[in-house]
């Protein structure tokens, strides 16, 4: 059945572009996030070990939320790697179990999206005057702002 929410299906229809391409980048970070969490080495292993599963776990919360979200506008939720790393734009880094250097990377994906997100909420309730996707991608943005400001310290000791 067709979403009868007070937004017109070619709006809708752009609004679920935009969050599958949210979407692809949640998951490209997610999966970055877990490769961190697998491969970091050093003297403090356990607390980063732990630090990023806290951090992968939120983005699952998040990749779940935004695909929900896109089924609520009456869209399909892309699911397929092959289209996350063709829509995604967060770049893939080369392997690394160096902890600053990880931590950039993830603090660059997050600051990306950050950037889009502030783009996206303005346009989504301007252009397309979908208000609940527009609160809804500033709640996301302020939890990657605050996993940013996490990484930043992080940083500010090495």
């Amino acid at each position: 059945m067709k979403a009868n929410i007070g937004i017109t299906d070619k709006n809708k229809e752009a609004v679920a572009i935009i969050l599958n391409e949210l979407l692809a980048d949640e998951n490209v970070l997610y999966i970055k996030t877990r490769n961190y969490h697998w491969n970091y080495e050093g003297d403090n292993f356990m607390e980063m070990h732990k630090f990023y599963e806290g951090q992968y776990q939120q983005l699952e919360a998040i990749v779940d939320e935004v695909a929900e979200r896109v089924r609520a506008l009456g869209h399909y939720a892309e699911g397929r790697m092959k289209d996350y790393l063709r829509i995604t734009r967060l770049p893939e880094q080369d392997y690394s179990s160096e902890q600053s250097e990880q931590l950039k990377n993830l603090l660059a994906d997050h600051e990306s999206i950050v950037v889009n997100l502030r783009k996206f909420a303005d346009k989504i309730d301007t252009i397309y005057k979908d208000k609940g996707s527009s609160d809804f991608v500033t709640g996301i943005m302020i939890q990657h702002e605050k996993m940013a400001w996490m990484i930043r310290s992080y940083l500010k000791g090495l």
